[in-house]
């Protein structure tokens, strides 16, 4: 266990001895609250602020930062208030702690409308103290280093969340070893066969790798000696996610992963001119690899990363990926904005941290209009998405979006109102689609026409958050408008029906009752939902119809579902009955997976799974949560490809191993190219236990190369 002496052992070599004693007394606070609570691996509760804490200081933050993270769960862990702890540390440690405080205490209707509410208190609390973030991401290190004391579903629900989230906002900052050690920490528990295979294979590969590695960085060092360049050559292997991820992306191999070391020449000179100077010795010692040289240098990325990166062909042929940077560019490499960090009085931060943090609040709080739980989750992940393209405005600036972004991207990225209105564009003057790409290098000009409006078909190629969100208010806006004509209309008729008035029924007392049943603010909200298509008119009608006649809707209303006593397919539906049931063909859902339904106006609910991509561009208002009923047992269409050795009777080897699991497989063909064999198959599953275990029997197999679920476009 980490000991207070400790941490005040590494804070005080930049920290004065008044700060010192505060850290001290805010252990002995955080001790004397937490006495008592334990955590699941049995250990004093204590040791886990205390780890914090001692990242933070690992990190050099300020006091104020270091006392946060001794002290961020005790008003959400024991019955200290922030009053409390605005009393003992000063008002600036009490927004921090209140900052770092979730939302447990509240109920909510969902754990992910619960994850997307905490999500958004950090955002909101991180908008005034970047700090509030650093520490939260400290917290979720050790967090993730002691994740195996938490029960399976838990470790892959918090790994998940890790890898979608935390990983990437670590990224943002630029604290490189904090994303390499949350990603590999996700991926041990996400993918532990693919993690253990890998460790063991870097491993294994270990000692012929080290000698590789020392016999380039000689090279390297000498020929930078030749030419009186100050500066060290680095050579380490890559993290294992990284490894796992160019495997994956580019259906390879781990002996085909060619740049599993990774050498660094970091120069004592803080000249950009000296990295050019050591790039072209690299390229005279060795023969650069076409299109494998990226300068981040002149056109540094979102999260201030400047660097230069190049492959060549190395010694024995082997091809070496190098990275040349001066040491203050390497700090921000590996610390990013904790680098440089500037709290306390009367400093302030440089242009390019400023920028930074700028630049993730902007890309976080744009966040914060979108109600949806779903929805909010879903564009964080895309507005900390990490690859960029670089393109110029017209006049000559630079902006970076996600790959794949388009011209609408571009032009809401100039203004709402220009988006809005964007009819064309024109790429390096010419015109183009309005679904093109753009790439690096691209010259943007947007065309408008006022009084133009966006297409819900924009959805389907725009990437950027802030694009999505914009066209998605305005299609909301426009639907919920017409949603409200509609649902007036058919309320109207039905109680009219029924011999009643709806404009008088408003006014009654019974409305509100319907709006709490149905968890709405507004008689308009009831209306739009009626309009939707997610409450029926009859619905409403009944809670003002005569008790008597009342009942007898009911049991009219009860007799289908006598027929058919839940809905089909193993799917459970809370607060809607006798509804069709089908599912996406684009993903495939099978029970284990995480779902969600799609209300198609008359043609039922079709379940996708909750990380579809299809699902993504569809209107969240008439997304709907469903479960699976685990009563019924059906079996379910799975698309899968193995990637094997080309040899003869491969497809028959692999459909033996499925079959001996007594499942059909409805669909079997077998591609080869280059001495690679690819078999597809359609087999009918239970669940993802079953196929999960059909894929590990399918692995041992010699000649397998990669088993994957695919889903169809």
């Amino acid at each position: 266990m980490l000991r207070i002496t400790d941490i005040l052992d590494k804070a005080q070599i930049y920290l004065p001895p008044d700060e010192l004693e505060m850290i001290e007394k805010a252990y002995i606070y955080s001790a004397t609250v937490h006495q008592g609570q334990v955590r699941l691996s049995g250990e004093p509760y204590l040791t886990h602020p205390m780890e914090v804490a001692g990242i933070l200081t690992d990190m050099k933050m300020d006091s104020a930062t270091i006392i946060s993270g001794l002290l961020h769960d005790t008003i959400e862990d024991t019955l200290t208030t922030r009053e409390q702890i605005e009393q003992e540390f000063g008002k600036d440690v009490a927004f921090l702690v209140h900052g770092l405080t979730k939302l447990s205490r509240i109920s909510f209707a969902s754990q992910e409308e619960r994850q997307a509410e905490n999500f958004r208190k950090m955002i909101l609390a991180m908008s005034s103290d970047i700090r509030i973030l650093l520490v939260r991401l400290a917290d979720r290190i050790h967090n993730m280093r002691t994740l195996q004391y938490q029960t399976p579903e838990r470790r892959l629900y918090i790994a998940r969340e890790t890898l979608d989230v935390y990983a990437p906002l670590a990224n943002r900052l630029g604290i490189n070893w904090m994303k390499m050690d949350l990603e590999d920490l996700a991926f041990q528990y996400i993918s532990p066969n693919a993690y253990k295979e890998i460790s063991t294979r870097v491993a294994k590969s270990n000692e012929s790798r080290n000698r590789y590695t020392e016999e380039v960085k000689a090279l390297i060092a000498r020929e930078l000696e030749k030419l009186s360049i100050a500066g060290e050559v680095e050579g380490r292997a890559k993290h294992l996610y990284g490894i796992y991820k160019k495997m994956h992306e580019q259906r390879i191999n781990f002996d085909e992963v060619y740049d599993v070391i990774a050498f660094r020449i970091i120069l004592d000179s803080d000249k950009e001119k000296s990295c050019y100077e050591a790039l072209s010795i690299v390229h005279a010692l060795w023969k650069p690899i076409p299109g494998r040289f990226k300068d981040y240098i002149a056109m540094p990325k979102a999260n201030n990363y400047r660097s230069l990166h190049t492959a060549v062909i190395g010694p024995y042929g082997e091809r070496v990926e190098i990275q040349i940077r001066t040491r203050e560019m390497h700090e921000w490499a590996e610390k990013g904005i904790a680098a440089h960090w500037r709290y306390k009085e009367g400093k302030a931060f440089h242009d390019s941290e400023d920028n930074q943090i700028k630049k993730l609040r902007e890309a976080l709080e744009i966040q914060q209009d979108i109600k949806n739980p779903k929805e909010f989750m879903s564009n964080l992940k895309l507005a900390l998405f990490p690859e960029e393209v670089y393109v110029f405005t017209p006049r000559g600036d630079v902006k970076s979006f996600p790959k794949g972004a388009t011209p609408i991207d571009f032009a809401y990225s100039i203004h709402t109102d220009v988006g809005n209105s964007c009819i064309g564009a024109r790429v390096n003057r010419n015109i183009v689609p309005l679904r093109y790409q753009l790439q690096n290098g691209d010259q943007v000009e947007i065309i408008t026409q006022s009084g133009h409006h966006p297409s819900k078909d924009w959805l389907k190629y725009v990437v950027t958050s802030r694009a999505i969100s914009k066209i998605r208010n305005w299609i909301n806006a426009e639907e919920k408008s017409s949603s409200l004509l509609l649902g007036r209309d058919l309320l109207d008729k039905e109680f009219k029906r029924n011999h009643l008035k709806f404009s008088s029924c408003i006014k009654s007392d019974e409305i509100k009752k319907i709006l709490e049943e149905y968890t709405l603010l507004t008689v308009d909200d009831l209306i739009s939902q009626v309009g939707y298509g997610r409450i029926s008119a009859r619905q409403v009608a009944n809670h003002f119809i005569a008790e008597g006649e009342a009942r007898e809707e009911e049991k009219k209303a009860e007799k289908p579902k006598k027929k058919s006593a839940t809905p089909s397919l193993g799917i459970s539906l809370t607060g809607i009955d006798d509804v069709m049931v089908k599912f996406a063909k684009c993903c495939n859902p099978i029970p284990g997976d995480e779902i969600a339904g799609y209300i198609s106006r008359g043609r039922g609910i079709t379940v996708h799974t909750q990380n579809c991509v299809h699902l993504k561009k569809l209107d969240p208002e008439r997304i709907v949560d469903v479960n699976w009923d685990l009563r019924q047992k059906h079996a379910y269409p799975v698309h899968i490809k193995v990637v094997c050795d080309d040899r003869k009777g491969v497809l028959t080897e692999v459909s033996s191993v499925i079959s001996s699991f007594d499942v059909n497989i409805s669909f079997a063909q077998v591609e080869t190219t280059d001495m690679i064999a690819t078999c597809l198959f359609v087999i009918d599953v239970y669940d993802l236990q079953q196929l999960q275990s059909i894929f590990s029997a399918i692995r041992q197999l010699k000649m397998v190369r990669i088993v994957e679920r695919i889903r169809k476009a």
